[in-house]
């Protein structure tokens, strides 16, 4: 109706909204177009008032599609879609929104693990859209010169949702604020992290915590891969290896490191197990054509996956964490949950495992023609109960990874009384009110450090602010160069995990010889805690992007990818290039150049193009006009983690500093505190 009122939540504030998505105050906000009868798929938390008309596209309606075109200005750039290949500017570019289990991280690839299905148009007018459906949805901008936006949804039931705004770091906030506040990690999450494809005893994990012990490098966990458990079985531990887990958790804790064991999406079928048994006979698994359980083979062979789209299931797997809270766990990661499987009871031929499987991932291997039809057919063949609605899995695909992180993150949010660390591989929008993502199954190629750099604004304009890559690479061998690169990038980013599979060779800091370089570098991401913490829960509180494009906020920047803005004070320009000892550098404005080679050495640098020097032990990086960097003193852990002497870098005269004791649940604009140049609150 005309004129009615309705509210709105954005940056964290409720505004009278009218139906035609204008607020009061005359600034554009959101409208909801409904087609059929979409799923619900929980990514919007806001009320956004529906309406007739898109107003950005053409609609057209096939036999089983919906498709969506806008015609392109020429000047236009398209950002957005999160986690996919390619460019930040996703003109010109053809990607598919269909979660998929790959190590093809190349351009040509259209899919990778997570459906972000919100763009941006930004040029001669300036709007967003969300594409809400959980089915295969192709993007085709400007591709092959149409000079056009396409987008055809594999369903003819979705939920559309148009946003207006100023410019698009405006759109990217409206987004984010009606999906809901983000995921709030514990401090200790914000540490670094190192993690293996193959630690497979307590030794193992011993021996890590010792190498960076002794080298003083800094670390806060070790993540625990599928090496840890009972036939890579979930909720299990190998009984020879890990006899009293406890007792070792206990045991690393004290030495101020924490265990974060993975979890699969498949529960192994095995009579007497209890997990398998519970799932059964409370009926949360999905069903095939048959109306049986659906098998998938996975790690551990013929397995169940948990209905994640039905409440019951989510509830009843979100319990079963307590194998492990029980036992002193505080941080999970979410794997294999697309969900990949290696074969089906519906597929025949040879059963891929383990190495076969990993390789048949891989661009060119002939195996994976073969391997994606079955796959398709496998998805075709199982369905969900949500909630009473009979789904193919093929209809509601991309969701499945989210629904895993809400079943985890509802149980961790019962079971533990502070916060908790969970990052997934699969996502949908909306994931990340429950959890943090990681890029997946990366390599070490310096390709992949430049689309690192490039993920971490695209996920943060969909939202999904505790976000990272493997540092270093997950497939092949890292060099001592490219670590150190990456690491100098990954000081910057929430999640900062050095993470390999257990086919290369030692990628640990200490692993290359002389470990000062990597000492300094890791030292730095503790030295920066104090703005990095304040940045990130200040963003994830006000519905804002911790990282953003430098154009976001400098249009003059416009095109420029390997820069970024992170927080509201600090542009990194990283180096992304092989055997480069220099780079150039766009400075918007006249700001601070700050090089840390174990101290801080800040000076001017005019506006303009500049070629900056940084050797492979240094980070340089830039604090805006007018804002102020807190830092703190060198510390080997979180737990040592102090604010009461902070030294501000920087032009600024004042700065919000963020601060709780880092488990806290009760989060807000009370643990603010402005700090002066003198450094006195």
């Amino acid at each position: 109706m005309a004129g009615e009122w309705l509210f709105h939540l954005t940056n964290g504030i409720m505004a009278l909204v009218l139906d035609n998505g204008t607020t009061n105050g005359g600034r554009e906000m959101i409208t909801r177009y409904i087609f059929g009868d979409p799923i619900e798929t929980g990514a919007v938390t806001a009320a956004v008032p529906a309406a007739e008309g898109v107003r950005h596209f053409s609609v057209s309606a096939g036999e089983k599609t919906v498709a969506f075109r806008h015609r392109l200005d020429a000047g236009d750039a398209v950002f957005g879609l999160g986690e996919t290949t390619g460019r930040m500017n996703k003109r010109p570019g053809r990607y598919i929104s269909f979660n998929t289990d790959t190590a093809d991280h190349e351009d040509t690839n259209p899919s990778l693990y997570a459906s972000h299905n919100f763009i941006i148009v930004d040029g001669k007018e300036t709007f967003g859209a969300f594409f809400d459906t959980p089915a295969r949805v192709m993007f085709e901008i400007d591709w092959r010169g149409s000079g056009e936006i396409k987008v055809i949804c594999d369903t003819k039931s979705l939920r559309l949702y148009e946003i207006d705004g100023g410019c698009a770091y405006d759109v990217c906030r409206e987004l984010i604020a009606a999906v809901g506040r983000c995921y709030l990690p514990p401090l200790w999450a914000f540490g670094y992290g190192q993690s293996r494809f193959g630690y497979a005893t307590q030794r193992d994990f011993r021996d890590v915590a010792d190498g960076y012990e002794k080298n003083g490098i800094p670390l806060d966990y070790i993540c625990m891969d599928i090496d840890y458990m009972d036939g890579y079985r979930d909720f299990s531990f190998d009984p020879k290896n890990f006899p009293d887990i406890a007792a070792f958790v206990s045991e690393m804790k004290e030495r101020g490191i924490r265990l974060v064991p993975i979890v699969d999406a498949g529960i192994k079928v095995e009579p007497g197990d209890p997990v398998y048994e519970e799932g059964v006979s409370g009926g949360y698994f999905c069903r095939n054509k048959e109306g049986g359980f659906f098998k998938a083979g996975v790690w551990p062979g013929m397995t169940h996956f948990p209905d994640f789209l039905n409440s019951r299931a989510r509830e009843w797997f979100g319990r079963q964490y307590k194998f492990y809270t029980g036992a002193g766990f505080e941080g999970f990661w979410n794997d294999m949950n697309e969900p990949a499987i290696f074969y089906s009871e519906y597929t025949k031929g040879p059963k891929l495992k383990g190495l076969q499987f990993l390789l048949s991932i891989l661009p060119g291997d002939r195996r994976r023609a073969k391997r994606e039809r079955d796959l398709m057919k496998s998805y075709r063949s199982f369905f969900h109960d949500a909630d009473g609605r009979r789904v193919c899995h093929m209809d509601v695909h991309n969701l499945f990874g989210a629904m895993m992180t809400r079943a985890s993150g509802e149980g961790l949010e019962r079971l533990l009384d502070g916060r908790y660390l969970l990052f997934s591989r699969s996502s949908y929008i909306g994931a990340n009110r429950y959890g943090g993502v990681w890029t997946g199954d990366n390599s070490s190629k310096w390709e992949h450090l430049m689309l690192n750099v490039r993920h971490m604004a695209s996920l943060n304009m969909c939202g999904f602010l505790y976000s990272g890559a493997d540092t270093g690479g997950f497939m092949g061998n890292c060099t001592r160069e490219l670590l150190l690169r990456w690491l100098a990038f990954s000081v910057f980013t929430p999640l900062m995990r050095n993470h390999t599979s257990k086919f290369t060779q030692n990628q640990e800091a200490y692993s290359f010889g002389d470990a000062e370089e990597f000492r300094r570098i890791i030292r730095l991401r503790y030295r920066l805690l104090p703005y990095i913490y304040s940045e990130y829960m200040k963003a994830a509180l006000r519905a804002d992007m911790y990282i953003k494009p430098v154009e976001f906020v400098y249009p003059e920047a416009r095109g420029i990818e390997d820069q970024l803005l992170v927080g509201e004070s600090l542009m990194v320009a990283p180096i992304v290039t092989e055997g480069a000892a220099s780079r150039r550098v766009f400075i918007p404005e006249d700001m601070t150049r700050v090089l840390y080679d174990g101290e801080f050495r800040c000076s001017r640098i005019q506006k303009g193009w500049h070629t900056v020097e940084m050797s492979t032990g240094e980070v340089v990086f830039f604090i805006r006009a007018g804002k102020l960097l807190p830092v703190g003193k060198v510390i080997s852990n979180t737990r040592d983690y102090d604010v009461s002497d902070l030294t501000l870098l920087g032009d600024g005269e004042t700065y919000e500093l963020y601060t709780d004791d880092g488990l806290t649940r009760e989060c807000g604009p009370e643990n603010i505190r402005t700090l002066t140049k003198t450094g006195k609150s």
